[in-house]
């Protein structure tokens, strides 16, 4: 929560599904930050919402760990396009309320 990379992700994501708060910042944890933003959004976003604040922190350790044990270097680009494309493959897979929150630009039929 208090790494600038994860928190400008995290922006990146927020930001890109158009969803009405700030990334998580001083909160004592992510449920609690989680469970503030939940209750605050309207009820057609909040399963949208859940559905993103399990991808971003699992995308966010699964760049970490290629950068780590692949030498991969940190893009903040390359994670925040690859939370997109996976979004896009949770929708095609069938996340109904993450479809809610997709911008109305991309077709994912």
């Amino acid at each position: 929560m208090e790494c600038p990379f994860s928190r400008q992700v995290w922006h990146d994501a927020l930001s890109w599904l158009r969803l009405p708060c700030a990334p998580p910042r001083n909160e004592h944890s992510l449920f609690d930050w989680w469970l503030a933003v939940h209750q605050s959004l309207p009820k057609p976003m909040r399963k949208g919402f859940a559905t993103i604040t399990l991808l971003t922190p699992w995308m966010i350790w699964k760049h970490q760990n290629s950068c780590v044990f692949d030498h991969v270097q940190p893009s903040r680009q390359l994670l925040s396009a690859t939370i997109r494309e996976e979004a896009e493959l949770w929708v095609r897979a069938g996340a109904k309320g993450l479809r809610v929150l997709l911008p109305t630009t991309w077709d994912v039929h």
